[in-house]
């Protein structure tokens, strides 16, 4: 008896997002602030704001309009930022407050495309998809300047570093770069060398040269006193930045000289560094493997030392400028999350596979990520081994990896295998010791990969290279696709579901047919054994889980809730209840015992297809298609002592109140009960000061003591004794002080008070027209009692006294 009871004790009944990993970049321009401190990028309606040093995203700036950000940017003085919309309306904001201090039409009759602050923080240039380019005074707020003349898109805008000269560059869709004078307001020049549209304008220091980067593989110089090119560099791939780098010698990077050197990214993925007088590559970045890794965007902050660049699979990398060495990575947008992980012995690492072939590996204590390449398409599953530092990926691909993470954190690639014909789109390891993994492919089969001893020993150089796997057993277990492989937890037996709506049990290591579970109506999506008993959980596409007893393949509970498909099913509490998530994305938390939903948590907007429970049964991992990871904590012990203090606290008080009242302590008592929040409470004070002999005074003098917030608390409680004919003359009582001795206007500021007036109404009206009912049914009653006066009538002799008289 006394298990059971610890046994429900030990029951969860609700989980709270503790955090959320949502997406933050979607594309577009990303710069720093020039201490490298905050990181500034556009997120759909928004422009996110991140501390560097965290992670943590500070402030997401969205316009009134809450249209898509076309274009922003940030003042040299880092204290004004300036963001444009696609309705048309530019926003001066204080950022640090995350509030806008201005906001006007750009007269633009097209979208914002680019803008650019002057070196003085004052001037700011805007253009458009229209053609044309403005120039407006942030700080007299008005437009200076008015430039037509650029044919199509105006994608970049740059001012020339020196105020004084007071120039303007822009280039628009002809390729050609136009030089506009402030002073003159008129076009001085047209450079045209380029064939395909510039990426990039930047000035040297002295403001005597300038680089330009374009699409058509090559990089200018341009000699700004006279106009012309000086110098054509051939770079061989498209380049989305080009960078000129101070002029001091950096041996790293093969400056060796204090020439002119620039940098540049494209879509070979890579940073490279030139040399402008002899044309030649002097610095090549070490290629990383994988696609996705197209770099659309680079900067330089020069006072902060750190180079920004930013990736097609919208990853942000942050380097040491004078050494380009790797300092931070940020994954900005992970589009669909397919599967998600906890990792480390204490769970203190988080693994998610997106719809991207490369892994991101979250810290959870300072958010900082690491990015794993390896797979050459998308990863679909993941698994951790027992302890906490092997997991496996795998992937469309056809292949299965093996990585490690130290005890610095840092994850490597440590074994492939491949082997399958077809996406492996599932995979689990091993649970009693780190022997071995199972991996389910489209091609309908199972393999059974042996883990190496080379493998398990702590002395693995990771220099010679992922080790190779060898398929130990392999075995056609599905006529389709296999969505879900489990081993038991005593690495006996494995479990598989598929879409042709079986589960089929199997035992390891020769992979023979022990029995099927059918019953299901439709393709299973996931398949679980209970870390307890001997039962079997599937979740499938036709909304239902089902708990299957593994002697004799039978159905013994059938789960239903869910309103589409259950992707993911876990055990949690030891096995006594459940969580599942579905394409409706819902999680929700079952008792198995009474078949019953304890729980339906709601944060996800789509398919939740990644499910996990840490090692101590107190978290829970969710990552769904809605590129949200939330990751949930088990508050129900927190919850169940928080309503037990609730529950001693009422009790306290509630004795604490009885005293007041047989004390007459009539104002503290009324203070209590509304500070409860229980109107009937409030009732039998009020109830309690009227049967007081001097009941009207004393009402009134209690009423006249309280706060304003306790009185509208009262008009509040009034409303409700109003509507019952029982306790409407308290609520009358009440309302009849406030109406005396409280000025209009300050009734009228209480909070409520219009729609407290709009409910009292009608029911004072009802209760008026019964008491003038009961007042004449009163008063014809006293009525016909004084007007029923019987008439004297004459003594009429009894017949006995007649009788004696004669």
């Amino acid at each position: 008896m006394a298990e059971t009871a610890a046994g429900v004790g030990r029951f969860k009944a609700n989980y709270a997002v503790e955090r959320k990993i949502e997406p933050f970049y979607k594309g577009g321009k990303a710069q720093l602030d020039q201490t490298g401190q905050h990181l500034f990028c556009i997120c759909g309606t928004r422009v996110n704001i991140l501390e560097v040093a965290s992670g943590v995203v500070l402030q997401s700036l969205e316009q009134e309009d809450q249209e898509n950000i076309t274009a922003f940017d940030l003042s040299p003085d880092d204290e004004v930022l300036v963001t444009a919309s696609r309705a048309l309306l530019l926003a001066q904001w204080a950022w640090r407050e995350g509030s806008i201090t201005r906001l006007w039409k750009a007269i633009h009759t097209a979208p914002v495309a680019t803008m650019a602050f002057d070196p003085t923080s004052t001037l700011l240039a805007t253009g458009g998809c229209d053609g044309a380019v403005r120039i407006w005074d942030i700080v007299r707020h008005y437009g200076t300047h008015h430039f037509r003349g650029s044919p199509g898109v105006v994608h970049l805008v740059a001012f020339h570093p020196d105020p004084t000269r007071l120039l303007l560059f822009s280039s628009a869709a002809d390729a050609a770069i136009r030089v506009w004078s402030l002073q003159d307001r008129s076009c001085l020049a047209v450079l045209t060398a380029h064939y395909s549209a510039v990426t990039s304008l930047t000035f040297s220091a002295d403001g005597h040269t300038m680089l330009s980067s374009g699409r058509d593989k090559i990089c200018v110089i341009w000699d700004l006193q006279s106009c012309q090119a000086t110098k054509t560099v051939p770079v061989f791939e498209s380049v989305e930045a080009a960078v000129l780098l101070p002029e001091e010698p950096v041996s790293q990077l093969g400056v060796k000289s204090s020439g002119l050197y620039f940098l540049t990214a494209g879509n070979q993925g890579i940073l490279r560094v030139w040399e402008a007088a002899s044309g030649q590559c002097v610095y090549t970045q070490a290629r990383p493997p994988g696609p996705g890794r197209e770099l659309t965007h680079c900067t330089l902050a020069r006072t902060a030392g750190l180079l920004l660049s930013a990736t097609a699979d919208h990853n942000l990398l942050l380097y040491e400028a004078r050494s380009l060495r790797l300092q931070k990575q940020f994954a900005g947008y992970s589009e669909e999350v397919l599967d998600v992980r906890f990792l480390g012995p204490e769970d203190s690492h988080v693994i998610v596979a997106s719809n991207s072939p490369c892994l991101k590996v979250f810290e959870l204590q300072t958010s900082a990520c690491q990015i794993l390449h390896g797979h050459t398409d998308i990863v679909l599953a993941l698994d951790v081994f027992r302890k906490g530092w092997l997991f496996a990926s795998c992937a469309k691909d056809q292949s299965v990896r093996i990585w490690r993470m130290n005890k610095a954190g840092q994850v490597i690639c440590v074994a492939q295998g491949s082997g399958h014909t077809h996406s492996v789109g599932t995979v689990c390891c091993s649970r009693l010791k780190e022997s071995f993994l199972v991996t389910g492919s489209q091609d309908c089969t199972v393999k059974l990969w042996p883990l190496p001893k080379a493998l398990l020993s702590k002395n693995t150089a990771p220099d010679n290279g992922p080790i190779l796997l060898q398929a130990q057993t392999t075995q056609r277990c599905h006529d389709k696709d296999i969505n879900s492989v489990a081993i038991a937890p005593n690495d006996k037996l494995l479990a598989t579901g598929s879409q042709d709506r079986t589960a089929k049990l199997w035992a390891l290591p020769q992979c023979q047919l022990l029995g099927v579970f059918s019953g299901h109506r439709r393709g299973l999506w996931c398949v679980q054994f209970s870390p307890m008993d001997q039962v079997l959980a599937t979740a499938s596409a036709d909304g239902t889980i089902k708990l299957w007893a593994l002697q004799d393949f039978s159905c013994l509970k059938t789960f239903e809730g869910h309103d589409a498909s259950v992707l993911k099913v876990a055990f949690v509490s030891r096995g006594t209840q459940l969580l599942s998530s579905g394409s409706d994305g819902l999680v929700k938390l079952w008792t198995i015992k009474n078949n019953e939903c304890v729980r339906t948590l709601d944060a996800h907007e789509d398919k939740v297809w990644g499910l996990h429970c840490s090692r101590l049964d107190d978290r829970a991992l969710t990552g769904a298609s809605d590129s949200r990871v939330i990751l949930w904590k088990d508050v129900t012990e927190a919850e169940q002592a928080e309503e037990q203090a609730r529950q001693e606290e009422q009790v306290v008080r509630q004795q604490e109140l009885d005293n007041l009242l047989h004390e007459k302590r009539y104002l503290r008592a009324l203070g209590l009960a509304i500070s409860l929040d229980r109107p009937h409470t409030v009732l039998t004070v009020i109830q309690a000061i009227r049967r007081d002999p001097e009941a009207c005074e004393k009402l009134e003098a209690t009423m006249l003591r309280l706060r304003r917030d306790q009185k509208e608390a009262l008009l509040r409680f009034c409303v409700t004794w109003n509507t019952n004919s029982r306790h409407c003359h308290e609520a009358q009582a009440v309302l009849g002080v406030l109406l005396r001795r409280e000025a209009p206007e300050e009734l009228l500021a209480y909070e409520g008070v219009r729609a407290a007036l709009e409910a009292l109404l009608p029911y004072t009206e009802r209760h008026f027209q019964r008491l003038s009912r009961t007042l004449q049914a009163a008063a014809f009653l006293d009525f016909l009692w004084h007007n029923m006066k019987l008439p004297v009538l004459a003594a009429t002799p009894t017949p006995w006294e007649t009788h004696k008289e004669a």
